[in-house]
């Protein structure tokens, strides 16, 4: 026959399976903890990792948007110049700028042939305001809204994009840490 367990004894086992318990829930979740801590820092990386190749796109992009801007100003410069001299000389007659039509044989014709087909929309658009003879008019095409850059615009885009991956790291990262110190105190 087996003895019968005192009260002292049945105390002392349950508290020692209490404890067992207790041990082994903290373990679980300290490795619990420590997975979801690494898995965090896996998103920080790979975020910050995005946001990088996104930005320096987005370099790229806005360096090639202000190369782009300055062969749109030189070249509408220069065919100012010759525009003024063609018109000076009487080689070229406007009645408005509203009536430019390009002539290959002058060399105001030349330039406005040969300047980007993204710079053409705000070029059209500026000489439709007239502003030989309208004071209201913008003072160059580039004040149009039909001035735009798809490659500054790319890049606007991307950068967005990089800050909002910045901060989806920055997040992950306060997520690990939280696992990390709930691990720290599972493990305490």
């Amino acid at each position: 026959m087996t003895p019968r367990p005192t009260d002292e004894t049945f105390w002392a086992d349950l508290s020692e399976k209490l404890v067992s318990i207790a041990l082994a829930a903290a373990v679980v979740l300290t490795a619990w903890s420590g997975f979801q801590a690494s898995k965090w820092s896996g998103v920080q990386a790979n975020s910050y990792a995005a946001a990088g190749a996104k930005r320096t796109e987005s370099i790229r992009l806005s360096t090639l948007a202000g190369q782009q801007a300055q062969i749109d100003v030189s070249l509408f410069v220069d065919w100012l110049a010759a525009l003024n001299e063609e018109l000076r000389s009487g080689e070229v007659t406007l009645t408005s700028a509203r009536d430019y039509v390009p002539d290959e044989g002058t060399l105001s014709g030349f330039l406005y042939v040969r300047m980007r087909d993204e710079f053409q929309p705000a070029l059209r658009a500026w000489l439709a305001t007239d502003p030989l003879a309208n004071p209201d008019a913008p003072a160059t095409p580039f004040d149009m809204p039909e001035y735009r850059l798809a490659a500054q615009e790319e890049a606007d885009r991307l950068r967005a994009e990089a800050d909002a991956l910045a901060q989806r790291a920055r997040e992950a990262n306060q997520t690990s840490d939280d696992y990390v110190l709930t691990g720290v105190l599972f493990a305490g």
